[in-house]
């Protein structure tokens, strides 16, 4: 099936009520058969329904069909897209380990990288996704990752997926790619060398700003790697269920990892309400990500045409850095547009006087958001940092909408002048 049918079929099978829409399975917990049932339950013997921390009828029709868009064999829906990076990064290291990571990501990627993990003794390396030989000089024996994003936000950077992924190849080291603005619509990464696919599904996979939410997505190529050395935790017994070894008892050893250890552990899961929300989210994706993506590249144009704008981001205007990475690689870019004007003051006073446009720290939404990040999303990175991740600090994110573009236009004339 194409992906647009996969997005409104895959993995719901009708009980005797027949209902044409996914049930919302909202419980906490689910009845046995006996105490043997229970037991094979728990000790994973078979599978089944045992408390929704850890799996929900309603939850396992998006992580199918989500799996399915990207290419993947496996997905785990939590509570967060930064639950969704958490988890993806503590599956993989230890105390004394280190990650890569690009530096053109989201800001909050950042912190958690930078800040969190390294209170846990995990150090994070930064990297030119343009550049990608660096790699090669920086990983070394504790190196457990490499974390990029599909279309960087806000810097909108798309990577050179191919340099990458050879390099994370020939090296064993797992490739993360947060899809979240370009979507499984606009690039499938697990195709391009990515190992592992992440999502804030509280962007444009729920579509209306709706429900906070995140998936994690494994590729086939991650079983592979997983079997190395760098890996013991999928090599060696888990004596948290009796000495079960994840590499040989999964096919999708990363996904149950994350699911059976740390959603057990952490419980960041998601509710099964907003995984049904962003299931109707799926059925009209890849309708909306072209609508987004078509409005954003005549705004992006507009603007590139404003005297007092000193920069425009938008990977398919052709001067942009990012344009033969976004031609080669992508079908869509998402609706993200970023711009820079003269300065800090500025940059607010044009956000605080846009009127279609939400002054909102979202992207991804069906309604126009504007957003500073260097006042909110990348606040807590000093200037150096800003620099870095390629934020200045006059640069306004917009998150173009499907609103007529003419009257966004307009707006933006508006408050421009």
């Amino acid at each position: 099936m194409k992906d647009a049918t996969l997005a409104l079929h895959l993995g719901y099978e009708k009980d005797n009520q027949k209902a044409m829409q996914v049930p919302i399975y909202m419980t906490t917990a689910y009845e046995y058969e006996s105490t043997e049932h229970a037991a094979r339950l728990f000790n994973l013997e078979e599978t089944g329904n045992i408390y929704t921390r850890l799996d929900n009828p309603t939850t396992r029709v998006f992580e199918k069909r989500i799996a399915a868009l990207e290419r993947g064999i496996g997905a785990v829906a939590t509570a967060s897209g930064m639950a969704a990076v958490f988890y993806s990064l503590t599956n993989l290291v230890q105390s004394g380990d280190n990650i890569i990571i690009s530096n053109k990501l989201y800001g909050g990627s950042i912190t958690l990288s930078t800040h969190t993990l390294n209170k846990f003794g995990i150090k994070a390396k930064f990297f030119d996704v343009h550049n990608p030989e660096m790699l090669e000089d920086m990983i070394d024996e504790g190196t457990k990752a490499i974390l990029i994003e599909s279309v960087s936000n806000p810097a909108l950077a798309v990577p050179d997926f191919e340099g990458i992924g050879e390099i994370a190849k020939k090296r064993g080291i797992i490739l993360i790619c947060d899809n979240t603005i370009a979507t499984p619509y606009g690039v499938k990464p697990l195709t391009l060398g990515c190992d592992i696919v992440l999502h804030s599904s509280s962007k444009y996979i729920v579509g209306n700003g709706s429900a906070i939410g995140g998936v994690i997505i494994e590729g086939k190529s991650a079983k592979e790697k997983l079997s190395s050395y760098r890996y013991p935790q999928f090599n060696e017994p888990d004596e948290s269920y009796h000495g079960l070894v994840y590499n040989k008892k999964f096919e999708t050893p990363f996904t149950a990892r994350a699911r059976l250890a740390l959603l057990r552990d952490f419980g960041a899961v998601m509710s099964p309400f907003n995984a049904w929300l962003m299931i109707l989210g799926l059925e009209h994706l890849y309708l909306r990500i072209k609508a987004h993506s078509e409005n954003a590249l005549e705004i992006a144009k507009f603007l590139k045409s404003q005297k007092n704008i000193k920069k425009v981001n938008y990977p398919f205007l052709e001067d942009d850095i990012n344009y033969k990475y976004a031609k080669k690689y992508l079908k869509y870019a998402g609706g993200i547009v970023s711009f820079v004007v003269e300065s800090f003051e500025k940059a607010k006073n044009i956000a605080n006087s846009l009127e279609i446009f939400s002054l909102v720290t979202n992207i991804g939404d069906s309604k126009s958001i504007v957003t500073h990040p260097a006042s909110t999303t990348h606040q807590q990175l000093n200037k150096e940092e800003l620099i870095k991740a390629g934020v200045d600090e006059g640069l306004i994110r917009l998150s173009i909408g499907l609103e007529d573009v003419e009257d966004l236009i307009n707006d933006l004339k508006k408050a421009l002048n």
